[in-house]
């Protein structure tokens, strides 16, 4: 019996002991987060795609006429103007066919008057019984016959005055030009080929390729409807590197079927380029966006989570509860990632310390360091 009482009085021990041991054991504190406010922003819905720059205008600069080059006037790669005189062609065979035609006009026209006065001559002898009918009939078609040869003979010279004006070519439009194909004292004809190029810089465009549903979502229906379709869109120009071309362009053109083999529709944007920033074939992006932004909440990429029902964020409640939000992401931007639903522009959602907060639980807040 007094060993069944002490064995008793031991277990009873221990169990005192084991209880005041968890009643000094503390519950573990709080997660640490760290927290920051919805951001909003003024966005613009858009995309970018892939294109390529071409001139507006470009021109193979070829010989009309054939001749010796007599001279050239332009620098080559430099800027010409339009009308701006850019090789000579030895003039003096099509000045000698000028003056050759000037000759034919004035004999054709001495010729003209001869017959006009033969012609009156009969025409008051006639009544008179002086000539016969074949007589004045023969004076009439020699009549006609001189105006037929004067108006040949201007269309000749008008000929020779054209194939002159071509022994000078000059530029068609404003634009840089390239190196020349020819050399002074050359003989160039039609057949020769392309003496230079020119392209026009001010304003560039670039064509590139849209889906039908983009299309659809972005309004691009026509370019001269009033407040919508193109006449809401601007398209931007990234030129690599972060840097943006510094004026923004427009839809000008849009194609008028859907490629069936891509399900695209082609477009082109125009952009001012003052600066000649930009040149024909240059590689570059081309986002298409609305010209009216909308307000966007925006968080940083770093807060959202997902598991099997989606995409979530914990948001900080009252009293420093942690909340999940079930949320819809938008596109990536510069300020975060856009948030279509789910969060309100008052809400603060967390960024760091999520591994452990879960719905309901109680956060600290890190305080920022100084």
């Amino acid at each position: 019996m007094k060993r069944k009482f002490i064995a008793v009085a031991i277990c009873a021990g221990l169990l005192v002991g084991c209880g005041e041991q968890a009643n000094n054991r503390q519950a573990p504190p709080a997660p640490l987060v760290v927290t920051q406010p919805v951001t909003v922003i003024d966005y613009q819905q858009g995309k970018q795609y892939v294109g390529r720059t071409e001139a507006q205008e470009d021109a193979a600069i070829v010989a009309q006429v054939s001749g010796y080059l007599k001279e050239r006037f332009f620098t080559e790669g430099q800027t010409v103007e339009k009308g701006q005189l850019l090789y000579h062609i030895d003039p003096a065979a099509y000045e000698a066919k000028v003056a050759s035609a000037n000759a034919a006009i004035a004999q054709a026209e001495a010729e003209l008057s001869n017959a006009e006065l033969n012609w009156q001559r009969n025409k008051n002898l006639l009544p008179k019984g002086s000539i016969s009918q074949s007589d004045y009939d023969r004076s009439t078609a020699t009549k006609l016959s001189a105006e037929a040869q004067l108006k040949a003979a201007k269309a000749q010279l008008h000929l020779a005055e054209v194939d002159l004006s071509h022994t000078k070519i000059v530029a068609p439009f404003t634009g840089r030009i390239s190196d020349s194909k020819a050399s002074l004292g050359d003989l160039v004809s039609p057949s020769t080929g392309v003496l230079t190029t020119l392209v026009s810089l001010d304003p560039i465009q670039t064509s590139f390729k849209v889906s039908e549903r983009e299309r659809l979502n972005l309004g691009i229906d026509t370019l001269d409807g009033a407040g919508s379709g193109s006449d809401g869109i601007e398209v931007v120009m990234s030129l690599g590197g972060g840097r943006n071309h510094s004026h923004v362009g427009e839809v000008d053109f849009i194609g008028n079927r859907i490629d069936l083999n891509t399900g695209t529709i082609s477009l082109r944007a125009s952009f001012p380029n003052p600066e000649h920033t930009l040149l024909p074939g240059q590689h570059v992006q081309v986002f298409l966006r609305e010209k009216t932004p909308v307000k966007a909440n925006v968080i940083p990429r770093r807060a959202v989570q997902s598991d099997l029902e989606g995409d979530f964020v914990m948001v900080l409640q009252d009293d420093n509860v942690a909340e999940r939000r079930n949320v819809e992401l938008g596109p990536q931007t510069e300020q975060g990632v856009i948030i279509h639903s789910g969060i309100n522009a008052d809400d603060v959602v967390l960024t760091k310390g999520l591994q452990r907060v879960r719905n309901g639980m109680t956060v600290r807040i890190e305080e920022p360091k100084a």
